[in-house]
């Protein structure tokens, strides 16, 4: 059966209806609680005639609870809450603005802060009780903003003090200092290394090949391997005339017999290549590698990963920076111990690619 709503405004009493939230559980008999309502006796000051306290009295504690202050609930002032009240004999509800307290218990022999010994406002305080009295939609939504991300100061560098004397006490300072240093190496050297697996159990498996080249991205390279597979010996000579990477030509030269690993050494040789050419460049784009028929997902990749966006003049450019010439670096030795059992020659690496012995 469809239900029926029909909205029927009624006037304002003036008075928002409180709801109030206990901070440590559950009340189970609330008939119990006597409640009393406080307002701030300086009507005309906006930011204080809208002060309201909330004091529920019971046999064991008295809790208190306010719309002000840090003790109150950090609820948006730029929203509107509303409670509906359910008559069970009419099935009518009414519905009215409400404000939301969170009450707190108030432990006997606790002292009150009082307001004479408080310190005086700050700048920002200042500025900040203006906004809220007669600043604009805008600077109230980020003054709420602000005030719903802060963090006590005070209670947060407590909880960081504490928690790293319990570390130090724990560890010992030697340890920590060794800790750190490590931790730094890692850093340092996870911006330019593949994807290393610390636990491996084979010394091939501690760069994973299927990291260096994805699937999808070794698939990609089966016409263009087919091609270096089958390059003949003037052929091999003339690439070497022509400045070809000694690196890849050394393992073009050599190529197994077998079918299946001539042609895994075939599409990284390529692959190796590509990559050698793009670490020479000072920027790359989409049209790098169309005469050597670069599959679009390798491009993809190298200028997702191996360089830099900046803007000139309008326009984005994939910059090659030094940063990114040495993971290039790091990524080819990588693919190269893979190619040679796991053996790499640095020397002609570090030619082919213009890089410094010291380096």
């Amino acid at each position: 059966m469809a239900a029926t709503c029909s909205w029927d405004p009624c006037e304002e009493t003036g008075q928002d209806a409180l709801i109030v939230k206990f901070s440590n559980g559950h009340v189970k008999k609330a008939e119990e609680l006597d409640f009393k309502l406080f307002k701030h006796s300086d009507g005309i000051n906006p930011r204080k005639k809208t002060r309201r306290i909330v004091v529920a009295e019971s046999d064991r504690l008295p809790y208190v609870g306010s719309n002000f202050g840090s003790g109150s609930l950090q609820c948006n002032n730029l929203c509107r809450y509303f409670v509906g009240v359910l008559d069970k004999r009419t099935m009518k509800m009414k519905v009215h603005n409400a404000q939301l307290f969170n009450m707190l218990p108030v432990i006997p022999g606790e002292s009150a802060v009082n307001e004479n010994t408080k310190q005086a406002d700050t700048y920002r305080e200042k500025v900040d009780a203006l906004i809220e009295a007669f600043g604009t939609t805008k600077q109230k939504r980020a003054l709420s903003s602000r005030r719903l991300n802060e963090v006590g100061n005070e209670t947060l560098q407590q909880a960081v003090a504490l928690a790293a004397t319990n570390v130090i006490n724990q560890k010992g300072v030697e340890a920590l200092r060794n800790e750190v240093v490590e931790t730094e190496a890692q850093t340092d050297t996870a911006l330019f290394l593949p994807s290393c697996n610390t636990e491996a159990d084979k010394a091939e498996d501690v760069y994973p090949f299927d990291q260096l080249l994805s699937p999808n991205e070794f698939d990609s390279l089966k016409d263009v391997g087919e091609k270096m597979a089958a390059l003949t010996p003037e052929e091999l000579q003339k690439m070497r005339a022509e400045n070809c990477p000694q690196t890849v030509l050394r393992h073009l030269e050599l190529l197994p017999k077998e079918d299946a690993a001539r042609d895994r050494q075939s599409r990284c040789a390529w692959y190796l290549s590509f990559l050698i050419k793009a670490s020479l460049q000072k920027r790359l784009s989409f049209k790098f590698g169309i005469e050597d028929e670069c599959p679009r997902i390798i491009i993809q990749n190298v200028l997702k990963n191996f360089t830099v966006e900046s803007f000139h003049h309008g326009s984005l450019r994939s910059t090659v920076s030094s940063s990114m010439r040495i993971k290039m670096v790091a990524h080819c030795l990588a693919l190269l111990l893979h190619m040679g059992d796991q053996t790499a020659n640095l020397t002609l690496l570090h030619r082919d690619m213009g890089i410094s012995d010291a380096k």
